[in-house]
Protein backbone atom coordinates (compact mmCIF):
# COMPACT_ATOMS: atom_id res chain seq x y z
CA UNK A 1 0.00 0.00 0.00
CA UNK A 2 1.11 3.57 -0.56
CA UNK A 3 -0.05 7.16 -0.12
CA UNK A 4 -0.03 7.83 -3.88
CA UNK A 5 -2.38 6.77 -6.65
CA UNK A 6 -1.24 3.65 -8.50
CA UNK A 7 -2.76 2.71 -11.82
CA UNK A 8 -4.94 -0.41 -11.30
CA UNK A 9 -4.09 -1.55 -14.83
CA UNK A 10 -0.59 -2.30 -13.56
CA UNK A 11 -1.54 -3.30 -10.04
CA UNK A 12 -4.42 -5.63 -10.89
CA UNK A 13 -4.88 -6.41 -14.56
CA UNK A 14 -2.00 -6.23 -17.06
CA UNK A 15 0.81 -8.78 -17.27
CA UNK A 16 4.44 -8.11 -16.41
CA UNK A 17 5.64 -8.20 -20.02
CA UNK A 18 3.23 -5.52 -21.22
CA UNK A 19 4.04 -3.41 -18.17
CA UNK A 20 7.73 -3.63 -19.07
CA UNK A 21 7.09 -2.60 -22.68
CA UNK A 22 5.63 0.69 -21.44
CA UNK A 23 8.10 1.12 -18.59
CA UNK A 24 10.60 3.96 -18.20
CA UNK A 25 13.44 1.48 -18.61
CA UNK A 26 12.14 0.36 -22.01
CA UNK A 27 11.41 3.92 -23.12
CA UNK A 28 14.64 5.61 -22.13
CA UNK A 29 16.92 2.75 -23.12
CA UNK A 30 15.26 2.97 -26.57
CA UNK A 31 15.98 6.71 -26.64
CA UNK A 32 19.64 5.90 -26.02
CA UNK A 33 19.65 3.17 -28.68
CA UNK A 34 18.27 5.74 -31.13
CA UNK A 35 20.96 8.26 -30.19
CA UNK A 36 23.56 5.52 -30.66
CA UNK A 37 22.07 4.52 -34.04
CA UNK A 38 22.13 8.18 -35.11
CA UNK A 39 25.78 8.63 -34.10
CA UNK A 40 26.88 5.33 -35.66
CA UNK A 41 25.11 6.15 -38.92
CA UNK A 42 26.53 9.67 -39.02
CA UNK A 43 30.03 8.26 -38.44
CA UNK A 44 29.55 5.71 -41.23
CA UNK A 45 28.51 8.54 -43.55
CA UNK A 46 31.64 10.54 -42.85
CA UNK A 47 30.95 12.84 -39.92
CA UNK A 48 33.76 13.41 -37.42
CA UNK A 49 32.67 10.96 -34.73
CA UNK A 50 35.23 8.66 -33.12
CA UNK A 51 34.98 4.96 -32.32
CA UNK A 52 35.66 5.74 -28.66
CA UNK A 53 32.64 8.06 -28.59
CA UNK A 54 30.50 5.27 -30.06
CA UNK A 55 31.86 2.78 -27.51
CA UNK A 56 31.08 5.19 -24.69
CA UNK A 57 27.47 5.55 -25.88
CA UNK A 58 27.12 1.77 -26.12
CA UNK A 59 28.36 1.25 -22.57
CA UNK A 60 25.62 3.38 -21.01
CA UNK A 61 22.46 2.25 -22.80
CA UNK A 62 20.79 0.65 -19.79
CA UNK A 63 22.28 2.36 -16.72
CA UNK A 64 19.83 5.24 -16.88
CA UNK A 65 20.60 7.92 -14.30
CA UNK A 66 17.04 8.89 -13.48
CA UNK A 67 17.85 11.24 -10.60
CA UNK A 68 20.22 13.22 -12.77
CA UNK A 69 17.64 13.42 -15.56
CA UNK A 70 14.96 14.55 -13.08
CA UNK A 71 17.22 17.32 -11.79
CA UNK A 72 17.92 18.52 -15.33
CA UNK A 73 14.21 18.47 -16.17
CA UNK A 74 13.47 20.75 -13.24
CA UNK A 75 15.90 23.24 -14.79
CA UNK A 76 14.99 22.83 -18.46
CA UNK A 77 11.29 21.87 -18.31
CA UNK A 78 12.10 19.66 -21.29
CA UNK A 79 12.23 15.89 -20.90
CA UNK A 80 14.34 15.16 -23.99
CA UNK A 81 16.94 17.80 -23.18
CA UNK A 82 17.06 16.50 -19.61
CA UNK A 83 17.86 13.00 -20.81
CA UNK A 84 20.40 14.26 -23.34
CA UNK A 85 22.22 16.01 -20.49
CA UNK A 86 21.89 12.93 -18.24
CA UNK A 87 23.31 10.68 -20.99
CA UNK A 88 26.13 13.19 -21.63
CA UNK A 89 26.95 13.17 -17.93
CA UNK A 90 27.72 9.45 -18.25
CA UNK A 91 29.40 9.91 -21.64
CA UNK A 92 31.58 13.04 -21.35
CA UNK A 93 33.54 12.28 -24.51
CA UNK A 94 30.44 11.53 -26.60
CA UNK A 95 28.35 14.29 -25.04
CA UNK A 96 29.01 16.85 -27.78
CA UNK A 97 27.66 14.60 -30.56
CA UNK A 98 24.54 13.20 -28.84
CA UNK A 99 21.33 14.18 -30.71
CA UNK A 100 23.34 15.84 -33.48
CA UNK A 101 20.93 17.43 -35.97
CA UNK A 102 17.88 15.83 -34.38
CA UNK A 103 14.70 17.18 -32.86
CA UNK A 104 12.88 15.78 -29.81
CA UNK A 105 10.52 13.72 -31.93
CA UNK A 106 13.47 11.78 -33.32
CA UNK A 107 13.65 9.89 -30.03
CA UNK A 108 10.08 10.46 -28.88
CA UNK A 109 8.15 9.39 -31.96
CA UNK A 110 10.48 6.66 -33.14
CA UNK A 111 10.41 5.18 -29.64
CA UNK A 112 6.61 5.32 -29.62
CA UNK A 113 6.50 3.34 -32.87
CA UNK A 114 9.01 0.78 -31.58
CA UNK A 115 7.15 0.36 -28.28
CA UNK A 116 3.75 0.07 -29.96
CA UNK A 117 5.14 -2.50 -32.37
CA UNK A 118 6.46 -4.54 -29.44
CA UNK A 119 3.12 -4.17 -27.68
CA UNK A 120 1.18 -5.25 -30.79
CA UNK A 121 3.39 -8.34 -31.07
CA UNK A 122 2.57 -9.15 -27.44
CA UNK A 123 -1.14 -8.66 -28.14
CA UNK A 124 -0.82 -10.92 -31.18
CA UNK A 125 0.59 -13.72 -29.03
CA UNK A 126 -2.28 -13.40 -26.56
CA UNK A 127 -4.82 -13.26 -29.38
CA UNK A 128 -3.41 -16.40 -31.02
CA UNK A 129 -3.65 -18.26 -27.72
CA UNK A 130 -7.21 -17.06 -27.15
CA UNK A 131 -8.09 -18.29 -30.65
CA UNK A 132 -6.43 -21.63 -29.92
CA UNK A 133 -8.40 -22.10 -26.69
CA UNK A 134 -11.66 -21.17 -28.38
CA UNK A 135 -11.03 -23.51 -31.32
CA UNK A 136 -10.46 -26.41 -28.90
CA UNK A 137 -13.66 -25.56 -27.05
CA UNK A 138 -15.64 -25.29 -30.29
CA UNK A 139 -14.32 -28.64 -31.50
CA UNK A 140 -15.13 -30.39 -28.21
CA UNK A 141 -18.75 -29.17 -28.21
CA UNK A 142 -19.42 -28.98 -31.96
CA UNK A 143 -22.27 -31.51 -31.81
CA UNK A 144 -23.86 -30.58 -28.46
CA UNK A 145 -27.31 -29.14 -29.31
CA UNK A 146 -28.45 -26.10 -27.38
CA UNK A 147 -31.16 -23.52 -27.58
CA UNK A 148 -30.20 -20.50 -29.68
CA UNK A 149 -31.58 -17.02 -29.11
CA UNK A 150 -32.58 -14.01 -31.14
CA UNK A 151 -33.50 -10.95 -29.05
CA UNK A 152 -32.78 -13.29 -26.10
CA UNK A 153 -35.94 -15.13 -27.04
CA UNK A 154 -35.85 -18.86 -27.81
CA UNK A 155 -35.02 -19.48 -31.46
CA UNK A 156 -33.95 -22.34 -33.73
CA UNK A 157 -31.40 -24.55 -31.97
CA UNK A 158 -27.66 -24.46 -32.63
CA UNK A 159 -24.75 -26.25 -30.96
CA UNK A 160 -22.49 -25.05 -28.17
CA UNK A 161 -19.50 -25.38 -30.50
CA UNK A 162 -21.15 -23.43 -33.30
CA UNK A 163 -21.89 -20.58 -30.90
CA UNK A 164 -18.20 -20.56 -29.93
CA UNK A 165 -17.24 -20.17 -33.60
CA UNK A 166 -19.07 -16.84 -33.63
CA UNK A 167 -16.80 -15.59 -30.85
CA UNK A 168 -13.85 -17.14 -32.63
CA UNK A 169 -14.67 -15.54 -35.98
CA UNK A 170 -14.65 -12.06 -34.48
CA UNK A 171 -11.25 -12.61 -32.88
CA UNK A 172 -9.94 -13.81 -36.26
CA UNK A 173 -11.17 -10.57 -37.81
CA UNK A 174 -9.20 -8.73 -35.12
CA UNK A 175 -6.11 -10.80 -35.90
CA UNK A 176 -6.29 -9.84 -39.57
CA UNK A 177 -6.56 -6.16 -38.67
CA UNK A 178 -3.67 -6.46 -36.23
CA UNK A 179 -1.43 -8.11 -38.82
CA UNK A 180 -2.37 -5.51 -41.45
CA UNK A 181 -1.54 -2.69 -39.04
CA UNK A 182 1.74 -4.30 -37.99
CA UNK A 183 2.78 -4.79 -41.61
CA UNK A 184 2.19 -1.10 -42.32
CA UNK A 185 3.97 0.26 -39.26
CA UNK A 186 6.99 2.46 -40.10
CA UNK A 187 9.48 4.67 -38.28
CA UNK A 188 9.30 8.46 -38.37
CA UNK A 189 12.97 8.45 -39.34
CA UNK A 190 15.03 11.62 -38.85
CA UNK A 191 13.54 14.55 -40.74
CA UNK A 192 14.15 17.35 -38.27
CA UNK A 193 12.00 20.08 -36.85
CA UNK A 194 9.45 20.46 -39.66
CA UNK A 195 10.07 17.25 -41.59
CA UNK A 196 12.30 18.78 -44.28
CA UNK A 197 15.61 17.19 -43.11
CA UNK A 198 17.20 20.65 -43.41
CA UNK A 199 19.46 20.20 -40.40
CA UNK A 200 20.81 16.85 -41.60
CA UNK A 201 21.23 18.15 -45.14
CA UNK A 202 23.40 20.92 -43.69
CA UNK A 203 25.48 18.41 -41.72
CA UNK A 204 26.18 16.52 -44.93
CA UNK A 205 27.03 19.69 -46.89
CA UNK A 206 23.95 19.47 -49.07
CA UNK A 207 24.36 15.79 -49.96
CA UNK A 208 20.79 14.55 -50.44
CA UNK A 209 21.80 10.91 -50.86
CA UNK A 210 23.66 10.84 -47.56
CA UNK A 211 20.71 12.51 -45.87
CA UNK A 212 18.37 9.82 -47.17
CA UNK A 213 20.87 7.04 -46.39
CA UNK A 214 21.04 8.25 -42.79
CA UNK A 215 17.37 7.34 -42.31
CA UNK A 216 17.80 3.95 -43.94
CA UNK A 217 20.79 3.09 -41.77
CA UNK A 218 18.96 4.07 -38.59
CA UNK A 219 15.92 2.02 -39.57
CA UNK A 220 18.01 -1.13 -40.05
CA UNK A 221 19.87 -0.59 -36.76
CA UNK A 222 16.51 -0.31 -34.97
CA UNK A 223 15.16 -3.55 -36.45
CA UNK A 224 13.16 -2.15 -39.38
CA UNK A 225 13.60 -2.49 -43.14
CA UNK A 226 15.24 0.20 -45.27
CA UNK A 227 11.82 1.16 -46.66
CA UNK A 228 10.07 1.13 -43.29
CA UNK A 229 10.19 4.90 -42.91
CA UNK A 230 7.26 7.23 -43.51
CA UNK A 231 8.16 9.11 -46.72
CA UNK A 232 6.84 12.48 -45.55
CA UNK A 233 5.99 13.98 -42.18
CA UNK A 234 5.96 17.15 -40.19
CA UNK A 235 7.95 17.03 -36.98
CA UNK A 236 5.89 14.01 -35.89
CA UNK A 237 4.55 10.99 -37.66
CA UNK A 238 0.88 11.29 -38.59
CA UNK A 239 -1.27 10.79 -35.51
CA UNK A 240 -3.60 8.71 -37.67
CA UNK A 241 -1.08 5.90 -37.07
CA UNK A 242 -2.07 5.95 -33.40
CA UNK A 243 -5.71 5.88 -34.46
CA UNK A 244 -5.19 2.78 -36.60
CA UNK A 245 -3.37 1.02 -33.76
CA UNK A 246 -6.00 1.97 -31.20
CA UNK A 247 -8.70 0.82 -33.62
CA UNK A 248 -7.16 -2.66 -33.53
CA UNK A 249 -7.27 -2.61 -29.73
CA UNK A 250 -10.85 -1.32 -29.77
CA UNK A 251 -11.83 -4.14 -32.13
CA UNK A 252 -10.39 -6.75 -29.79
CA UNK A 253 -12.18 -5.10 -26.88
CA UNK A 254 -15.47 -5.23 -28.81
CA UNK A 255 -15.04 -8.95 -29.55
CA UNK A 256 -14.11 -9.72 -25.97
CA UNK A 257 -17.04 -7.69 -24.62
CA UNK A 258 -19.51 -9.63 -26.80
CA UNK A 259 -17.94 -12.90 -25.63
CA UNK A 260 -18.16 -11.83 -21.99
CA UNK A 261 -21.79 -10.76 -22.34
CA UNK A 262 -22.71 -14.20 -23.71
CA UNK A 263 -20.84 -15.96 -20.90
CA UNK A 264 -22.63 -13.82 -18.32
CA UNK A 265 -26.02 -14.66 -19.84
CA UNK A 266 -25.17 -18.37 -20.09
CA UNK A 267 -24.03 -18.27 -16.48
CA UNK A 268 -27.42 -16.86 -15.51
CA UNK A 269 -29.05 -19.70 -17.46
CA UNK A 270 -26.75 -22.16 -15.62
CA UNK A 271 -25.61 -23.67 -18.92
CA UNK A 272 -21.95 -22.57 -18.74
CA UNK A 273 -19.79 -21.26 -15.90
CA UNK A 274 -16.49 -19.43 -16.02
CA UNK A 275 -13.76 -20.82 -13.69
CA UNK A 276 -14.44 -20.44 -9.97
CA UNK A 277 -11.74 -21.39 -7.47
CA UNK A 278 -12.43 -23.43 -4.35
CA UNK A 279 -11.93 -20.49 -2.02
CA UNK A 280 -13.40 -17.82 -4.28
CA UNK A 281 -16.15 -15.65 -2.78
CA UNK A 282 -18.93 -14.41 -5.02
CA UNK A 283 -20.52 -11.97 -2.58
CA UNK A 284 -19.61 -10.57 0.82
CA UNK A 285 -23.28 -10.83 1.83
CA UNK A 286 -24.77 -13.74 -0.14
CA UNK A 287 -22.61 -16.78 0.50
CA UNK A 288 -24.27 -18.83 -2.24
CA UNK A 289 -23.42 -16.38 -5.03
CA UNK A 290 -21.20 -17.43 -7.92
CA UNK A 291 -20.86 -14.24 -9.91
CA UNK A 292 -19.18 -14.26 -13.35
CA UNK A 293 -16.67 -11.67 -12.16
CA UNK A 294 -14.01 -12.43 -14.81
CA UNK A 295 -16.45 -11.87 -17.63
CA UNK A 296 -17.68 -8.73 -15.90
CA UNK A 297 -14.09 -7.52 -15.67
CA UNK A 298 -13.64 -8.07 -19.40
CA UNK A 299 -16.72 -5.96 -20.10
CA UNK A 300 -15.52 -3.25 -17.75
CA UNK A 301 -12.01 -3.01 -19.23
CA UNK A 302 -13.36 -3.31 -22.78
CA UNK A 303 -15.50 -0.21 -22.33
CA UNK A 304 -12.38 1.71 -21.25
CA UNK A 305 -10.56 0.67 -24.43
CA UNK A 306 -13.50 1.36 -26.75
CA UNK A 307 -13.94 4.86 -25.32
CA UNK A 308 -10.16 5.43 -25.39
CA UNK A 309 -10.28 4.80 -29.13
CA UNK A 310 -11.75 8.28 -29.53
CA UNK A 311 -8.58 9.94 -28.20
CA UNK A 312 -6.29 9.38 -31.21
CA UNK A 313 -9.12 10.21 -33.60
CA UNK A 314 -9.53 13.63 -31.98
CA UNK A 315 -5.77 14.10 -31.71
CA UNK A 316 -5.23 13.31 -35.40
CA UNK A 317 -8.02 15.69 -36.39
CA UNK A 318 -6.77 18.64 -34.34
CA UNK A 319 -3.06 18.76 -35.21
CA UNK A 320 -1.77 22.16 -36.38
CA UNK A 321 0.46 22.34 -39.45
CA UNK A 322 3.83 20.58 -38.86
CA UNK A 323 3.58 20.19 -35.06
CA UNK A 324 1.54 21.03 -32.00
CA UNK A 325 2.03 19.77 -28.47
CA UNK A 326 -1.57 19.30 -27.36
CA UNK A 327 -1.24 15.59 -28.22
CA UNK A 328 1.56 14.76 -25.80
CA UNK A 329 -0.14 14.49 -22.42
CA UNK A 330 -3.12 12.66 -23.92
CA UNK A 331 -0.95 10.08 -25.72
CA UNK A 332 1.15 9.41 -22.62
CA UNK A 333 -2.02 8.21 -20.88
CA UNK A 334 -4.42 6.85 -23.48
CA UNK A 335 -2.10 4.65 -25.56
CA UNK A 336 -0.38 2.73 -22.73
CA UNK A 337 -3.68 2.32 -20.89
CA UNK A 338 -5.37 0.80 -23.94
CA UNK A 339 -2.57 -1.73 -24.42
CA UNK A 340 -2.43 -2.60 -20.72
CA UNK A 341 -6.21 -3.07 -20.64
CA UNK A 342 -6.29 -5.31 -23.74
CA UNK A 343 -3.44 -7.35 -22.28
CA UNK A 344 -5.59 -7.95 -19.19
CA UNK A 345 -8.70 -8.61 -21.30
CA UNK A 346 -7.07 -11.30 -23.42
CA UNK A 347 -5.51 -12.95 -20.37
CA UNK A 348 -9.03 -13.21 -18.94
CA UNK A 349 -10.44 -14.63 -22.18
CA UNK A 350 -7.72 -17.31 -22.21
CA UNK A 351 -8.36 -18.10 -18.56
CA UNK A 352 -12.14 -18.34 -18.96
CA UNK A 353 -12.16 -20.46 -22.11
CA UNK A 354 -9.48 -22.76 -20.71
CA UNK A 355 -11.52 -23.48 -17.59
CA UNK A 356 -15.19 -23.15 -18.57
CA UNK A 357 -17.65 -25.69 -17.23
CA UNK A 358 -20.42 -26.84 -19.58
CA UNK A 359 -23.58 -28.43 -18.17
CA UNK A 360 -25.17 -30.67 -20.84
CA UNK A 361 -28.09 -31.74 -18.62
CA UNK A 362 -29.23 -28.16 -18.06
CA UNK A 363 -28.66 -27.34 -21.72
CA UNK A 364 -30.79 -30.31 -22.79
CA UNK A 365 -33.53 -29.55 -20.27
CA UNK A 366 -33.88 -25.99 -21.55
CA UNK A 367 -33.77 -27.13 -25.15
CA UNK A 368 -36.44 -29.78 -24.56
CA UNK A 369 -38.68 -27.23 -22.86
CA UNK A 370 -38.79 -25.17 -26.07
CA UNK A 371 -38.30 -27.86 -28.70
CA UNK A 372 -41.92 -29.03 -28.85
CA UNK A 373 -42.99 -25.58 -30.07
CA UNK A 374 -40.20 -25.52 -32.67
CA UNK A 375 -41.07 -29.05 -33.78
CA UNK A 376 -44.65 -28.19 -34.64
CA UNK A 377 -43.81 -27.41 -38.27
CA UNK A 378 -42.10 -30.80 -38.66
CA UNK A 379 -45.07 -32.47 -36.97
CA UNK A 380 -47.44 -30.67 -39.34
CA UNK A 381 -45.48 -31.80 -42.41
CA UNK A 382 -45.30 -35.40 -41.16
CA UNK A 383 -49.04 -35.53 -40.47
CA UNK A 384 -49.86 -34.11 -43.91
CA UNK A 385 -47.60 -36.70 -45.58
CA UNK A 386 -49.70 -39.38 -43.89
CA UNK A 387 -52.83 -37.98 -45.59
CA UNK A 388 -54.00 -35.39 -43.10
CA UNK A 389 -55.68 -32.08 -43.96
CA UNK A 390 -53.04 -29.36 -43.68
CA UNK A 391 -55.45 -26.59 -42.63
CA UNK A 392 -57.24 -28.65 -39.98
CA UNK A 393 -53.99 -29.97 -38.52
CA UNK A 394 -52.45 -26.47 -38.50
CA UNK A 395 -55.43 -25.16 -36.53
CA UNK A 396 -55.29 -28.05 -34.01
CA UNK A 397 -51.53 -27.49 -33.46
CA UNK A 398 -52.09 -23.73 -33.07
CA UNK A 399 -54.74 -24.28 -30.37
CA UNK A 400 -52.57 -26.78 -28.48
CA UNK A 401 -49.52 -24.47 -28.68
CA UNK A 402 -51.39 -21.48 -27.29
CA UNK A 403 -52.86 -23.50 -24.43
CA UNK A 404 -49.56 -25.20 -23.59
CA UNK A 405 -47.68 -21.90 -23.56
CA UNK A 406 -50.33 -20.36 -21.32
CA UNK A 407 -50.06 -23.29 -18.91
CA UNK A 408 -46.27 -22.94 -18.69
CA UNK A 409 -46.53 -19.21 -17.96
CA UNK A 410 -49.02 -19.96 -15.19
CA UNK A 411 -46.59 -22.38 -13.56
CA UNK A 412 -47.84 -25.64 -15.04
CA UNK A 413 -45.82 -28.44 -16.61
CA UNK A 414 -45.13 -28.30 -20.37
CA UNK A 415 -47.56 -30.70 -22.04
CA UNK A 416 -47.67 -29.72 -25.72
CA UNK A 417 -46.44 -33.12 -26.89
CA UNK A 418 -49.00 -34.93 -24.80
CA UNK A 419 -51.76 -32.75 -26.28
CA UNK A 420 -50.54 -33.48 -29.84
CA UNK A 421 -50.29 -37.25 -29.22
CA UNK A 422 -53.84 -37.33 -27.85
CA UNK A 423 -55.27 -35.48 -30.84
CA UNK A 424 -56.65 -37.96 -33.40
CA UNK A 425 -56.96 -35.24 -36.06
CA UNK A 426 -53.18 -34.87 -36.05
CA UNK A 427 -52.67 -38.62 -35.91
CA UNK A 428 -48.99 -38.85 -34.85
CA UNK A 429 -47.74 -42.01 -33.06
CA UNK A 430 -45.27 -41.95 -30.10
CA UNK A 431 -42.51 -43.54 -32.21
CA UNK A 432 -43.02 -41.03 -35.01
CA UNK A 433 -42.95 -38.17 -32.52
CA UNK A 434 -39.76 -39.45 -30.91
CA UNK A 435 -37.99 -39.39 -34.28
CA UNK A 436 -39.33 -35.96 -35.08
CA UNK A 437 -38.16 -34.62 -31.71
CA UNK A 438 -34.48 -35.62 -32.01
CA UNK A 439 -32.55 -32.43 -31.24
CA UNK A 440 -30.02 -32.96 -34.02
CA UNK A 441 -32.86 -32.61 -36.52
CA UNK A 442 -33.12 -28.94 -35.61
CA UNK A 443 -29.48 -27.77 -35.61
CA UNK A 444 -29.09 -27.63 -39.37
CA UNK A 445 -25.42 -27.56 -40.43
CA UNK A 446 -24.15 -26.27 -37.09
CA UNK A 447 -21.80 -29.22 -36.54
CA UNK A 448 -20.61 -29.28 -40.14
CA UNK A 449 -20.10 -25.51 -40.24
CA UNK A 450 -18.03 -25.75 -37.09
CA UNK A 451 -15.84 -28.50 -38.53
CA UNK A 452 -15.33 -26.63 -41.79
CA UNK A 453 -14.51 -23.35 -40.07
CA UNK A 454 -12.08 -24.98 -37.65
CA UNK A 455 -10.04 -26.25 -40.60
CA UNK A 456 -9.45 -22.62 -41.57
CA UNK A 457 -8.58 -21.78 -37.98
CA UNK A 458 -6.10 -24.64 -37.81
CA UNK A 459 -4.28 -23.27 -40.87
CA UNK A 460 -3.94 -19.88 -39.16
CA UNK A 461 -2.73 -21.46 -35.92
CA UNK A 462 -0.16 -23.53 -37.80
CA UNK A 463 1.20 -20.34 -39.37
CA UNK A 464 1.59 -18.88 -35.89
CA UNK A 465 2.63 -22.01 -33.98
CA UNK A 466 5.70 -20.26 -32.54
CA UNK A 467 3.30 -18.02 -30.59
CA UNK A 468 1.34 -20.88 -29.02
CA UNK A 469 1.88 -21.45 -25.34
CA UNK A 470 -0.10 -19.92 -22.51
CA UNK A 471 2.21 -17.83 -20.34
CA UNK A 472 -0.59 -15.65 -19.03
CA UNK A 473 -2.05 -15.52 -15.58
CA UNK A 474 -4.63 -13.34 -13.97
CA UNK A 475 -3.86 -11.83 -10.59
CA UNK A 476 -6.84 -10.57 -8.67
Amino acid sequence: MSNRYENPLCKRYAGAQMQYIFSDDAKFSTWRKLWLALAESQKELGLNISESQIDELKSHIDDINYETAAAFELQTRHDVMAHIKAYAALCPEAGPIIHLGATSCYVGDNTDIIIQRDALLRIKKLLINAIDKLSNFACEHKALPCLAYTHFQAAQPTTVGKRATIWLHEFLMDLRQLEFTLDGLKLLGCKGTTGTSAGFLSLFDGDHEKTKELERKIAVKMGFGTDDIYPVSGQTYSRKVDYYIMSVLSGIAQSAHKFSNDIRLLSHLKEIDEPFEAGQIGSSAMAYKRNPMRSERIASLARLVIVDGMNPALTAATQWFERTLDDSANRRVSIPEAFLAVDGILALVINIVGGMSVYPAIIEKRLQSELPFMATENILMSAVKKGGDRQKIHERIRIHSVEAAKQIKQGGAPDLLERILADTVIGITPDELKCLMAAENFTGRAKEQTEEFLKEVKTILNKNKELLGDDTKITV
